[in-house]
């Protein structure tokens, strides 16, 4: 599946709400081979329980997809890398914050 992360998060995010009202649709509307001839509170379990196992199903393939996502295609800021290792170093360091020159710059 190729395309971008946001393309992908909107194809799922599509799925995830039209296979619900599709199965239910089928139902309710006797599309379904034998969907006739159950009464209305098997309908109404067995298809609610098929739209939140479709769902389900949509989210579990998302997660996949997301999964095989390239670790190396997104790359850190350098310099933002470089900003945050100095603060770690500076909290761990002890350095107070009254002689920090960051800390006295955003007061």
């Amino acid at each position: 599946m190729g395309g971008g992360v946001l393309q992908k998060f909107l194809v799922a995010s599509m799925f995830m709400g039209m296979l619900p009202i599709a199965i239910l649709y089928c139902f309710n509307n006797d599309l379904l081979p034998g969907s006739a001839t159950l009464s209305p509170h098997s309908l109404t379990l067995l298809s609610g329980f098929l739209a939140v196992v479709s769902v389900n199903v949509v989210i579990v393939f998302y997660i996949c997809v997301a999964l095989k996502e390239p670790v190396d295609k997104h790359k850190p800021d350098a310099s933002f890398v470089a900003d945050a290792k100095d603060s770690v170093k500076k909290l761990t360091s002890g350095v107070s914050p009254s002689t920090d020159p960051a800390l006295k710059k955003q007061e």
